[in-house]
């Protein structure tokens, strides 16, 4: 959708802009449910999120576009993906958008160059191994030094039976492994929507948050 829009004629009123009017309420949806549990942040997808999606799936449906097209493309995108797409309604772990999975691959695919040293199985099955630990480290909140350093100075005297402690999620990490969360990070940036009052996409965006979001008012949505 956002490459279909590039064209700066094609902008006011088109289809492409109008997507973008679901993508961006569905976005905003996650940003309020950033900080639920799965558990929550599944029930709240399904009572606000899932219509939404339901609409844009329906408006795709009837989107005449070139198949060549960008948006002829988009909409192809869109109608085959849509089981997937629609697997953050079955789990609240999941995320709506992949971003977060290819930041976390890019440290990854950068080093590759340094495979040639990895000249056997065991060495790239080694190499692969050390990346999942410092990635989901990452991911956890901890610092990879100290925790791949508390790895290897606790795990020569580790039981089978007592792994689960030393998972990156555990809770009984010691604090040193963890990445000290500065305030600032705490509060993330609300998604901006189009400012142009009066154009097509603004009264469209306008009409779409006032019927999707008078139900998160009377929930009691996180603000």
């Amino acid at each position: 959708m956002y490459e279909s829009i590039k064209p700066v004629t094609a902008r006011d009123g088109s289809d492409a802009e109008r997507g973008l009017v679901f993508i961006n309420l569905l976005f905003a949806f996650e940003h309020e449910f950033r900080d639920l549990s799965p558990e929550e942040r599944l029930e709240k997808r399904l009572k606000f999120s899932k219509p939404v999606s339901d609409d844009f799936f329906d408006w795709v449906g009837t989107v005449h576009a070139l198949p060549k097209s960008l948006l002829g493309e988009a909409v192809t995108y869109a109608l085959l993906q849509r089981k997937y797409l629609e697997n953050v309604y079955l789990d609240g772990r999941l995320e709506l958008s992949n971003n977060l999975s290819e930041r976390s691959l890019r440290p990854f695919v950068k080093g590759r160059t340094q495979w040639l040293f990895s000249n056997t199985p065991n060495g790239a099955e080694s190499s692969s191994i050390y990346f999942s630990i410092v990635e989901t480290a990452k991911e956890n909140l901890l610092n990879p030094f100290q925790y791949i350093k508390f790895l290897l100075e606790t795990l020569p005297t580790t039981k089978s039976s007592e792994l689960e402690e030393l998972l990156p999620w555990s809770e009984n990490l010691p604090d040193i492994c963890r990445v000290p969360v500065k305030e600032s990070n705490k509060q993330m940036e609300k998604p901006k929507y189009p400012s142009k009052k009066g154009s097509p996409l603004y009264m469209a965006l306008e009409k779409l948050r006032a019927r999707y979001q008078t139900k998160c008012e009377s929930s009691a949505l996180p603000q």
